[in-house]
């Protein structure tokens, strides 16, 4: 053996070319963005209600702001390749990735300063980050594993929002019981978020570099797939975002608004949430690629319903409780599947089709929180206008189901050659 070739073969192997830290880094990641970025007014709600410095209705349009933000940096992203094709080299997706991860620390450690003036404006950037993050991190990932090889491991990626969820629950429960103010874990939560980004930095760097087995399908596209199917997929996912967005809001409210005062469960509901969504998303990377993903998510869909519908007839510990995990559990499986179907749909269209997608889901979930706030002030009762926006949103995932149905019926799959 030559002395280059023993050079060559005792050459260090990058950590992006190793497919479980590749998953990790976006895993990381998807954590800090999307568990902590997006997620962590979540439990944090309570904590503010508490400290005085916003009301419930405030919190409502703090939501929206966010919710706006993530809808308008997934239109951006979505446009980025047609308006900048030459930028694209240059502002590629694991930087742009970068950019948003070091903005989500700085506006969550932002969120502990006494500004109420400014949180609007901090929630809003935040939104734009977090849609920043997950598009190109997905994109980044997904494309570099199948590279490796590994695509199954892409799953693995979306098990990031739930740990990230279940820690800063777990952390604001505890935050509860030290009686912490709300800013205290904002600045806990931006320190948690340094640490996560310490880990990915090393792994996100250049191009994915697909290979030309990015462009195979498990499946082939059936004949006559066209706009229509598009725009029913775009509707569909863009109800899913409705559809959990008013339980993932305000589900530590309604806990404690629907159990005794002290009882200690109700910080606990969204770490079970969130618990779900990781396993959730490690299951979904045990499916067979040959199976119809309209029919995982219509399953999906309908297991949030029922989550949502089993929190209103059983409005104690165990309907909370229950509800809460099977609410996760097909939370970011949802988006991986809707994300596969996206590329199996309209392959040329790249990562276009799936920043559609996102600001479709991005619409629904602003239309959430308002809607809370209006049937809130119309509503006899605070549990009254839960109840309302809690039906409305089970109503909004049984008519994706509905779609989805349709379109596994319309658009039958075909195996390749067939």
């Amino acid at each position: 053996m030559s002395s280059s070739a023993s050079a060559s073969s005792a050459a260090p192997v990058a950590l992006f070319d190793r497919p479980y830290t590749v998953a990790l880094a976006g895993m990381a990641a998807l954590a800090a963005a999307m568990g902590i970025g997006r997620f962590a007014f979540t439990p944090l709600l309570p904590m503010m209600l508490h400290d005085g410095v916003i009301s419930l209705a405030g919190g409502s349009w703090l939501a929206t702001a966010n919710y706006v933000g993530y809808l308008l940096g997934a239109l951006a992203c979505m446009a980025f390749p047609w308006v900048a094709p030459r930028a694209r080299q240059r502002w590629h997706a694991a930087r742009l990735a970068r950019w948003g991860l070091l903005a989500t620390v700085v506006l969550t450690l932002g969120m502990a300063l006494p500004w109420p003036w400014a949180w609007p404006a901090l929630r809003f950037a935040a939104g734009v980050a977090s849609a920043l993050v997950f598009l190109n991190v997905s994109a980044w990932c997904m494309l570099r594993l199948v590279a490796l090889g590994q695509p199954a491991l892409g799953g693995f990626i979306f098990c990031g929002p739930g740990l990230g969820i279940a820690l800063t629950g777990l952390s604001a429960s505890a935050m509860v019981a030290w009686h912490w103010p709300a800013a205290a874990g904002w600045a806990v939560f931006g320190l948690l978020c340094v640490g996560l980004c310490a880990l990915v930095w090393p792994v996100l760097q250049g191009l994915p570099q697909p290979s030309a087995a990015s462009a195979q399908a498990p499946l082939a596209a059936p004949t006559g797939l066209g706009v229509a199917a598009r725009s029913l997929l775009t509707l569909a996912y863009g109800l899913a975002g409705l559809g959990y967005i008013v339980t993932a809001t305000f589900l530590p409210v309604i806990a404690r608004a629907a159990l005794p005062s002290d009882s200690p469960w109700p910080d606990l509901f969204w770490p079970l949430f969130g618990a779900g969504v990781a396993m959730g998303a490690a299951l979904s990377t045990r499916t067979p690629a040959r199976w119809d993903r309209r029919w995982l998510l219509l399953g999906a869909y309908l297991m949030q319903a029922a989550a949502i519908a089993l929190t209103l007839v059983w409005p104690g510990a165990a309907g909370f409780a229950l509800g809460s995990w099977l609410l996760g559990l097909p939370f970011t499986a949802i988006t991986f599947y809707a994300l596969q179907e996206a590329r199996r749909v309209w392959p040329a269209a790249g990562d276009s089709f799936t920043g559609l997608l996102t600001a479709a889901y991005g619409v629904g979930q602003i239309a959430g929180p308002p809607m809370v706030a209006w049937l809130l002030h119309g509503a006899a009762t605070q549990g009254q206008g839960f109840a309302q926006g809690l039906g409305a949103a089970a109503g909004a995932l049984v008519v994706g189901a509905v779609v989805y149905a349709f379109m596994a019926w319309r658009w039958p799959l075909k195996a390749p050659g067939l």
